[in-house]
């Protein structure tokens, strides 16, 4: 079974600047290439974004077809193999099973790469990050980055319990990787 890490992509990957549009707009975090590289040598990477701004007719599919694309290029240029982006589409009214928090997409991961949910880490800045996380028994990982430090109250004192807090990605590698070292 291979071990997977599930990354949220804006304000964990890249800055959260909104609804992205062009990929001019896409600013990675300093630390992201470095961090990426050093994970995948334990683990397999995913993206798992919500983009309600499509449902919303803020963006279209085709710009957030655009920006992905744009992300894998940038991280293959720097060695890094995303195996996929899972991208719900949705706001929250239409409760589909494919938004965060639904396991829709880590599950439909665990199935096609035969992936051990439970050696592996979920890591966003919103609450539906940990939520799936939990709800999938994976790791689950809260950034501060992004949206994290606007939502941290949403998270109730149970749920800490349960995950890690990091100030950023390198910190939630950092974490990771000393984990699996002392196994």
């Amino acid at each position: 079974m291979n071990k997977a890490v599930f990354l949220d992509r804006d304000g964990t990957i890249i800055k959260d600047r909104g609804y992205i549009k062009d990929v001019k707009d896409v600013v990675f975090y300093p630390s992201a290439f470095d961090c990426l590289k050093k994970l995948q040598n334990h683990f397999l990477l995913f993206i798992v974004t919500n983009q309600p701004g499509v449902s919303k007719g803020i963006i279209k599919v085709t710009d957030v077809e655009k920006i992905h694309i744009y992300i894998l290029q940038k991280l293959i240029e720097h060695g890094i193999n995303i195996k996929e982006i899972y991208c719900c589409t949705h706001n929250k009214e239409e409760q589909c099973s494919c938004r965060k928090p639904g396991t829709f997409f880590i599950d439909s991961a665990k199935n096609k790469y035969s992936i051990d949910i439970e050696s592996s880490f979920i890591i966003g800045d919103h609450p539906s990050d940990v939520q799936l996380a939990i709800y999938s028994k994976a790791s689950g990982i809260y950034l501060l980055t992004g949206h994290g430090k606007k939502h941290y109250h949403e998270i109730n004192d149970q749920v800490r319990q349960t995950i890690r807090i990091c100030s950023n990605l390198k910190s939630a590698t950092q974490m990771i990787l000393k984990s699996i070292n002392n196994q």
